[in-house]
């Protein structure tokens, strides 16, 4: 008469055990999933057309000096130029995505073989007449093998007067969805002109106020901002989504609202060329990267053009297998992606960060989240002995809550700027 009740337990058990692991496991798949759809769009796409890092404060950030050798994450190779300007005596681009060295490597011959019109009607305005042609004439010859196989594919990109380069690759494509929902579906595109030549700040805050955040804010676009596979497309990971959802105040809807808001509402429009591009597909040439300015060009071309150089490899890759040493590293936001399932890499990484840094290195990172702690379990050696890496560390956090504010592109929600003591 035992087993009776015994079977009873067995299988009250085993149902309150199913019901318990089943919220887990359909979280494991959802996250399974999730990253399955960031690595396919990050493998096999460019995903960065233009760089979403604000390089004005990187540079009151970086103090860069004529001994500095630099190493950054390529993305779409901006800022790498930007730093080539302050004369450094050597920048190092690093991206595991070939086609963003891709990328940079059509804008190093482009500054080398065209001259500055051209330049700027092809990486200024995303579109040049002729474009194959002076692609196979110009540019071709001065690319590495696997950098023509992939614009020998895709130079129409660049020919097309009705679609920009800007609204190209995964973020270019989500770009050119929100023109045509701001242009055709809410029909707001008066309202951004009208902010764009606003004459003081006052008034641009009134329009977006008043006309522009009702229009925008359907119910359509907070779904859309919330799905993985959109975030993807701009390069967000589900950590940085869990981060946010974890720590800030409403999650990632109203994160980016907040975000959107910095920028149309805090911030002069009139001089933020990071999304006027994406309002409208191409640079002006008074408000463009540095780069894309004619003195600049001129002194790239002239030679500065010489000390910046493509690596299609980790950052851990490239520091272990470079000679030298470095003395300034621009981490972007890729640690928040490494911190949760691959948080031995992340280690790793900054074992090779501490081998090869130079003496008073200095390094600048951002993130999704409000802060970084999880690199507070790193650990490295140094000597022969194992450290926390928080002891190596200084942070200079006045300047960083200095500069946070005045990023133009506002999409992250920490800024790092840190002195490593080695």
């Amino acid at each position: 008469m035992e087993a009776f009740p015994n079977f009873l337990n067995v299988k009250a058990l085993t149902e309150q055990t199913m019901a318990e692991t089943r919220p887990v496991l359909k979280k494991s798949i959802f996250n399974w999933v999730s990253n399955r759809v960031f690595n396919t769009v990050h493998r096999n796409n460019l995903v960065y057309n233009t760089c979403w890092e604000d390089p004005r404060l990187d540079r009151v950030a970086l103090n860069i000096g004529p001994d500095d050798n630099i190493v950054v994450i390529t993305s779409a190779g901006c800022n790498a130029l930007d730093y080539t300007l302050m004369s450094p005596n050597h920048v190092y681009a690093v991206d595991m995505n070939p086609r963003q060295n891709a990328l940079l490597d059509l804008k190093l011959a482009g500054i080398r073989n065209l001259e500055f019109d051209k330049f700027f009607q092809m990486f200024g305005e995303g579109y040049l007449p002729n474009a194959r042609k002076i692609y196979e004439s110009q540019l071709r010859n001065d690319l590495p093998e696997r950098s023509r196989a992939f614009w020998d594919r895709r130079i129409k990109w660049f020919g097309n007067r009705r679609r920009s380069f800007y609204f190209r690759g995964t973020s270019g494509t989500f770009a050119r969805m929100m023109k045509v929902y701001t242009d055709r579906f809410i029909k707001v595109r008066p309202y951004l002109d009208a902010m764009i030549s606003a004459k003081t700040l006052e008034e641009q805050q009134q329009i977006y106020t008043s006309k522009l955040y009702d229009k925008f804010w359907t119910g359509l676009v907070k779904f859309t901002m919330n799905r993985d596979t959109i975030l993807s497309m701009l390069g967000i990971p589900r950590a940085q989504k869990r981060q946010l959802e974890n720590y800030y105040e409403g999650g990632i809807v109203k994160y980016i609202q907040d975000c959107v808001k910095g920028v149309f509402h805090d911030l002069p429009l009139k001089e933020n060329y990071f999304w006027r591009l994406y309002m409208d597909g191409k640079y002006t040439r008074d408000c463009c990267p540095e780069y894309l300015k004619e003195e600049n060009f001129c002194r790239l071309k002239e030679g500065l053009v010489n000390r910046l150089t493509t690596y299609t490899d980790s950052i851990q890759g490239f520091l272990e297998k470079h000679q030298g040493t470095i003395s300034r590293f621009v981490l972007l936001d890729h640690m928040d992606w490494l911190c949760d399932h691959f948080f031995p890499l992340l280690e790793s990484e900054w074992q090779a960060i501490v081998d090869r840094a130079a003496p008073n290195s200095r390094l600048i990172w951002r993130s999704g989240g409000l802060r970084t702690d999880y690199l507070n379990a790193v650990n490295v050696n140094v000597q022969g002995r194992q450290v926390s890496l928080e002891s190596l560390l200084k942070y200079h956090e006045e300047l960083a809550r200095e500069l946070h504010p005045q990023d133009r592109v506002h999409t992250y929600a920490s800024f790092y700027i840190a002195d490593l003591l080695i």
